[in-house]
Parts: structure tokens; sequence; C-alpha cells
């Protein structure tokens, strides 16, 4: 029989993570040692069955964003056993699977393109990026900095997403083919693909064609097995049965068994290739915690449990430093893979763990065996994986239904990633969320507002055209922090309607209940309107002014500027000189 949703909440709370965490120190910082010792025995089975679920996943998919990556297969394992089992000792929540992604992967390819480097300089410039991102990570823990991740709107991410998935994708059909492509951008390496059409490889073309066809019909059945394990199986026992190397077919080619050792990469590498190493690590830093923070919070809330965000960036932070150790690629939080470990019941980060155990011997066993896959069967699983995986095209559709701004936003990140690339797309994605914040916070709303009839409240007159003007009397609302970015438009707006309507007005009210944050540039500009309205003879006043921005006020003097009176707790205080039925 199923236990009830109380009796699961009940015992989550039992295990102890994130913020309920009651061991200290050492606890706090691996918490591993904190649900270790209460792990009942009754949570092992599910937890195994979870971690071999995910793994059957994870692997051959990793294989692909090892391609994305511009590096050899087996990095895509070597990140894929780092991540899980780090993640497995540092992370707070249990339902979490970290490793590779094809958003992370395509952050690190593009860096490999824009560097011009292959081999064992790819490896290098590879590792060192998730290093980098990784001790970002940290620094984002120690830091409490995890506002960061508000540098990408969430329209931003899905344009940048789309476009990076068109751009893998785009990278890929070559493989599927038997041709070559080339060119600065998607653009022009889609029209190279094009024009090469003609030197098609029919034996390539069947594979790719197959392999497709086979993923997404599983992937649209009911069938509930990994589309990826069974293309990369199926693919293996045909290459070697139909000897598809024989057949002209290309291979993946060596792949050795076990791991490489450990190396930290050198800080003259570093230094040297910073230009390319410093935007990769921030554009991976900024996609990988919003991942992180949003599934995170999103396992824990359905759950029941409670999670600490800044050891999940501690664990983030750690599993990609252990990946780029063992020259692995990028790491974070995978939704497909933690939603499957979910699905299968995992009740504690023993899954993660034992995700990355099986990932290891996979790597220490059948690693050779993935020599005869063909290129043509893992471009097939990568097309499948950033198809699905980052084309949202619901969301597209939200956007452009809901928000214009957004979608236009959005699709300017998808071109710009097509034509600059995936990495200049992170930093065009950046600048259009702070150009569009920035708009945001200098356009602030500034609604005039009227008395509702018989009553001391008042509203926006264009929500409740019902509301009572008075003569003389312009009342607006200032609905934005008031600093550097906005304070202009206050002082804008005031001066228009005076100059607008000359001797028309006697007296402005200002509320102040939209005002949460104000800074001295905010003070200096209430210090300069208060002037312009000397100037055109005009009583100012404010009205529900903030603790927080008032005691700012009087320690900049604008309380003794506008004298004390005429800053009052209502509007209706402000204006009641106005009101005829005042008391």
């Amino acid at each position: 029989m199923e236990e009830s949703a109380t009796s699961r909440s009940d015992r989550d709370s039992e295990v102890g993570t994130g913020s309920s965490r009651r061991a200290g120190g050492l606890a706090r910082l691996i918490p591993v040692f904190d649900w270790a010792p209460r792990y009942q025995r009754a949570w092992l089975r599910a937890d195994l069955i979870a971690g071999l679920a995910v793994a059957a996943l994870v692997v051959p998919k990793s294989l692909g964003y090892a391609g994305i990556a511009g590096v050899p297969i087996q990095h895509g394992l070597f990140a894929a056993a780092a991540g899980a089992i780090l993640y497995g000792l540092f992370g707070t929540a249990r339902q979490i699977a970290t490793g590779p992604s094809s958003a992370l992967a395509a952050v690190a390819g593009s860096a490999v393109v824009l560097a011009s480097v292959s081999g064992d300089d790819a490896v290098e410039l590879v590792a060192a990026i998730t290093v980098v991102t990784g001790l970002l990570f940290v620094l984002l823990a120690i830091f409490k900095m995890g506002w960061i991740s508000l540098l990408l709107s969430k329209a931003v991410i899905t344009g940048f997403l789309f476009g990076a998935a068109i751009d893998v994708v785009v990278g890929e059909l070559p493989k599927i083919t038997g041709t070559s492509a080339d060119g600065a951008n998607s653009w022009r390496k889609f029209g190279d693909w094009i024009d090469g059409l003609g030197d098609t490889d029919s034996a390539t073309l069947a594979v790719g064609v197959a392999s497709l066809a086979v993923v997404l019909a599983i992937r649209f059945s009911r069938v509930k097995v990994p589309g990826a394990l069974v293309l990369v199986v199926g693919g293996l026992l045909a290459s070697v049965l139909l000897d598809f190397e024989d057949a002209g077919i290309a291979l993946v080619g060596e792949v050795p068994r076990g791991f490489v050792a450990p190396t930290l990469p050198s800080l003259s590498f570093v230094v040297d290739n910073f230009a390319t190493i410093g935007p990769a690590a921030i554009g991976l830093l900024l996609i990988g915690f919003s991942q992180t923070a949003g599934d995170a919070r999103a396992f824990a809330a359905r759950h029941g449990y409670r999670i600490d965000i800044d050891q999940e960036s501690v664990a983030q932070g750690v599993s990609n430093v252990g990946s780029g150790v063992l020259q692995g690629i990028p790491v974070s939080t995978s939704l497909s893979a933690s939603s499957l470990n979910d699905e299968s019941g995992a009740k504690t980060q023993l899954a993660s763990l034992t995700t990355g155990v099986l990932i290891v011997l996979t790597l220490l066993v059948l690693a050779p065996v993935f020599s005869e896959l063909p290129n043509a069967v893992l471009a097939a699983l990568i097309i499948d994986a950033v198809v699905f995986g980052m084309m949202d095209v619901a969301e597209m559709r939200r956007l452009r239904r809901v928000a214009r701004t957004d979608f236009w936003i959005a699709l300017a990140a998808i071109v710009g990633v097509l034509t600059a690339g995936v990495l200049a797309g992170v930093v065009i994605g950046v600048a259009l969320s702070l150009v569009w914040l920035v708009y945001i916070n200098a356009t602030p709303a500034m609604p005039v507002l009227g008395r509702r009839p018989g009553t001391e409240t008042f509203r926006s007159i264009d929500e409740y055209p019902d509301c009572e003007s008075f003569a003389g009397l312009l009342v607006i609302r200032f609905d934005a922090g008031l600093f550097f970015a906005s304070a202009d438009a206050l002082e804008d707006r005031l001066r228009k309607l005076a100059q607008d309507s000359p001797g028309d007005i006697s007296s402005v009210v200002v509320s102040f209940e939209g005002v949460d944050f104000i800074d001295s540039q905010g003070s200096e500009k209430i210090a300069k309107i208060h002037q312009l309205a000397r100037t055109y003879d005009i009583d100012f006043r404010l009205a529900r002014v903030k603790p927080a921005v008032l005691e700012l006020l009087e320690r900049d003097g604008i309380t003794d500027l506008l004298g004390r009176d005429h800053i009052h707790a209502s509007v209706f205080e402000a204006a009641s000189n106005h009101i005829p039925d005042a008391s």
C-alpha cells in the first residue's frame, strides 16, 4: 500500500536536510554527514532503482553532450560521474540529479569554436572553463549573490536556449548526411550544408534518418524506456553486426577505459585564454544557477522539505571543480534526469551517489564499447536532446500571446545566438536583460489619482473613472524605486505638467506608497522638484512615505527643505486644502 502524503512528509522531515539540518560544522558543509547516519534501510531499494534508472538515461546523453562541447565522448562521462557523486555528497535536494546538460555543453562548445582549438587543447580549455565556473559558484554562495541570476530574464533564457538548440542542430546535420559544413555562424553553416547535400553519403544518411526515427518514435510512444539508451545500444549492435566501418560510415573512434589523472588547469593557461574562459564561465554560472535554484526549490516543495540554496551553489561549485579536474565538461542540475530520479522513487541523495558509481563502472568496464558508435547515431541523440530539451515552443507562443515585448526580446536573443554564436549570445542576453531592466525603471508608472466619492481613498483615475478631481490639485503616484535610473522620470513628468498647464495647478501631491527604495540621486531629485515647484508657484507635498525612504530624506536634509508639514501620512491629508468636504 502506498504511504499517505502526511506520512511521506513526516518521513522526509526526519532525514534532515537544508536549513533543517541539526548537525553542525562538517555536516553543514558536507550534508552527507547529516543524512547518512539517519538513513533507513527501507529507502535503499528505491534509491538504488532510481540511481540505476538515471544512469541509464545519463550515460548515453553524456556522450552526446561531450560532442556538443567539442571534446571526446568519454569526457562527458567524466563529468557525469563527478557531478553525480559530488552532488550526492554536498547537495541538499534529495531528488536532484547533477550532470552535463545540452545548454551548458553548447556554451562550452562555442568557446572551443571561438578559440579555434581542437584535440587536447579543446579538452584543456573546456576543463579550465568548468573549474572556473565551479569557483564562481562557490563565491556566489560565500557572498550570497544569488541575485546575479536576475541578469538573465526568463524571456532571454528562453530565446538563448532556443537559438543555441538551433545552432547545435545545424552543427549536427552534416553528421546525419555524411557531409561537412563550414561558416562563421549558424546561417552560413546551414547554407554550406545545403550546398553540400549533393555529396550526401547514402549509408550514413540511412543510419542517421533511422536513428532519428527510432528516438522520436520512442519519445512519442507510451514506452517508458530512455530513448537515448535504446538508440546507443541499438546503434552499437547494428555497427558491429553490419560492419558500419567497412561501409564507410564514420564512427566515434577509440574510447579509452578508465579516467585521466586529476589535473588542475595551469594559471598561465587561464590567464592567456581569459578572454574566452571568463565570459563562458559567467554564462555557465548564470544558466546553471537559474536551473539549480528553480529545480531544487521545486522538488523540495513537492516533497515537503527545505533546501539550503547557498549550499546548493556550493554543491554545484564542487561538482564543476571536480569535473574540470577530471577534464570533464560543465555540469548543473538536469531537469529530465531529476524528474526521472523522482519518478523512480528516489528518497535521498544516495540515488545520486548510485548513479555516479554506475557511471564510474561504465568507464572502467564498458568505455571501449562506445568506439563502435556511429557519428550519425550520436548526432541523432544530440538533435533529440536539444530540440526537446532547449526549444520551448510553448513558452515562445505564450510570450507572443501574453507579452509581446518579452517575445521580441526572446526573438532577438535567438537571432543574436545564430548570428554571433552561442557564447556571444550569452553576452547579448545579459545586455538585453540589462537594457530592459533599465528601460522599465527609467519609465515607471505615474498614474494620476482621484478620490473615490464619499471616501478618503485615492485611486488611479484610469482604473476608476468615477474618481473625483479637484481644481488646482494634481495627485500622482510614483510606482517604482526612486533612484538614479528612475529619478529623472519624476522630474520630467512634473515639469511637463507645469509647463503645459501654467497657472492651472496650484498644488501637487506625490504619493510614495509604491516607493520602497531611494538613493542619493533620488533624494537630490526631490530637492530639484521642490525648486521647480517654487518656480511655478506650486505647493509641493509628499504622502505615504515609507520609514526607510523617510530616513534617507532626513539624513539628506530634504525633510527640512520641504517642511515636515509637507510630508503626510495619507494622500487625503496632503490634499485636504483642496477638498471642500474635508474636515
